[in-house]
C-alpha cells in the first residue's frame, strides 16, 4: 500500500493534524520534543496496529481526551484503501478497513506493512535475545500475516504450560504427567513450525543484511545465525530431557521463546566486540534489509519509517543511507538537519504539535 495522507485526532501531543506523504522520500524536521516521533508512531500504528515504542494505549491518547483516532488513505494495486483506527485507553481498540471492521490483527497487517527504525534499536544488537526474537518474528508476520496466528498460539501454549509447571510444585503426579504430555506435543508442533519459518527467513535475510551494512559502512561482513540446540533431535525430545529441571524450576526452559539470533561482525560477536557506532549501523542494516526483503516478495514495497536516524551517524554514513534507501516510501525525522544534497519530495516541519510544509 502506498500511503498518501494521514489524519490524527487526539493522538499523543496532537489535537488534530493532517499530513500528505510523498510516494518517495518525506522528511520531517523539528527540534526535540515537538512531536516528530509521535507522528511516526501514529503512521506505524496503521502498519502494525501497535506502538513501535511498546507504549500502552493510555500513553497514545492526548491528556484529557477519551480516545485517539488515526486515519490513513492510500492505494494498493490501483485500489483505494482507507484504514481507520480508534485507540481507547484501557479498552479494545477498533480498526476499519474501507469502512469494514477488521476482526483479526493480521487482516490489517496485510493491508499496510511498515518497517521502523528507532533510536532504541541499538538494543537489537547489544540487548537481550528477546529483542532479536521480536525483530525476527515481526518480519515473519510482515512476510506472511498468517504466521501471526502461529506466534499467538505459541504464546498461549507457553502460558498454559508454564502455569501447569508452577502448579505442579516439582511433583510429577500421573495427572500432571498426562497433561504435560499434551502441552509438550502442542509446544513441539507449534514451536517447530515457528522455528522452521525463522530459519528460512534468516537464510534469506543474511546476505541482504551484509549488503546493507556494506552500503552504510563501506565494507564488513555481518553474519546471522539461528541454530537452536534442540533442532537436530527435535523439540519434543528436548522437552522430555528437560522435564525434571523444568518441574523443579517451574518454568518452560526449552523452545523458540529461548532461542537466540546471533549477530557477528567480521566473525566476532557483535554484541560484545563491535563498537557502538558499528552496532548502530548493524541495527540500521537489519531494518533496511527487512525492508528490501519485503519489497522483493510483496506486490508493494513496505513503508520505511526512520526516526531520528542521523543523530548517531557520521556524515559519510548519513549520505550512504540516503543513497541506498530501499524502493518505496520513506519517512525520515531529524532534529539535526538533513545531509547536504538531500532532496525530499515533501519537507515538513513540526513545532509544538503543529505540522506544516517548509517553504
Amino acid at each position: 500500500m502506498q500511503l498518501d495522507r494521514v489524519w490524527l485526532t487526539d493522538f499523543r501531543s496532537y489535537v488534530t493534524a493532517e499530513v500528505a506523504l510523498a510516494p518517495g522520500l518525506t522528511a520531517v524536521i523539528g527540534a526535540n520534543g515537538q512531536g516528530k516521533s509521535n507522528l511516526l508512531e501514529a503512521i506505524g500504528w496503521l502498519g502494525g496496529l501497535r506502538s513501535f515504542r511498546a507504549a500502552p494505549t493510555e500513553a497514545l491518547v492526548r491528556v484529557g481526551a477519551e480516545r485517539a483516532v488515526v486515519r490513513g488513505e492510500g492505494r494498493r494495486a490501483e485500489r483505494s484503501l482507507l484504514i481507520e483506527c480508534e485507540i481507547t485507553p484501557g479498552g479494545r481498540s477498533r480498526t476499519l478497513l474501507n469502512r469494514q471492521p477488521v476482526r483479526r490483527a493480521r487482516d490489517g497487517l496485510d493491508s499496510l506493512r511498515a518497517v521502523v527504525f528507532a533510536p532504541d534499536d541499538l538494543e537489537l544488537v547489544k540487548g537481550a535475545p528477546a529483542e532479536r526474537r521480536r525483530f525476527l518474528d515481526d518480519l515473519l508476520v510482515a512476510l506472511d500475516p498468517r504466521l501471526d496466528a502461529v506466534r499467538s498460539d505459541l504464546e498461549r501454549i507457553l502460558r498454559q504450560r508454564s502455569a501447569l509447571l508452577k502448579q505442579a510444585r516439582g511433583r510429577l503426579t500421573p495427572e500432571v504427567e498426562a497433561t504435560l504430555d499434551v502441552w509438550d506435543a502442542r509446544l513441539a508442533s507449534t514451536g517447530e513450525a515457528l522455528a522452521d519459518a525463522r530459519a528460512a527467513a534468516v537464510h534469506d535475510l543474511g546476505p541482504v543484511v551484509t549488503t546493507a551494512y556494506a552500503d552504510l559502512a563501506g565494507g564488513g561482513e555481518v553474519a546471522l545465525t539461528y541454530a537452536p540446540p534442540w533442532r537436530d533431535g527435535g523439540l519434543l525430545a528436548a522437552l522430555h530431557e528437560a522435564r525434571d529441571d523444568e518441574l523443579r524450576r517451574g518454568v518452560s526452559l526449552v523452545g523458540p521463546h529461548r532461542d537466540e539470533l546471533s549477530l557477528a561482525l567480521a566473525g566476532l560477536p557483535a554484541r560484545t566486540h563491535a563498537s557502538q557506532g558499528e552496532q548502530r549501523s548493524i541495527a540500521l542494516a537489519l531494518r533496511l534489509a527487512a525492508a528490501r526483503l519485503l519489497a522483493s516478495v510483496l506486490d508493494t514495497p513496505p513503508l520505511l519509517l526512520l526516526d531520528d536516524v542521523f543523530s548517531e551517524l557520521d556524515p559519510g554514513r548519513s549520505a550512504a543511507l540516503l543513497t541506498h534507501l530501499p524502493p518505496g516510501q520513506t519517512v525520515i525525522t531529524t532534529a539535526t538537519g538533513l545531509p547536504p544534497g538531500t532532496a525530499p519530495e515533501v519537507l515538513l516541519r513540526v513545532a509544538a504539535g503543529e505540522i506544516g510544509p517548509v517553504t
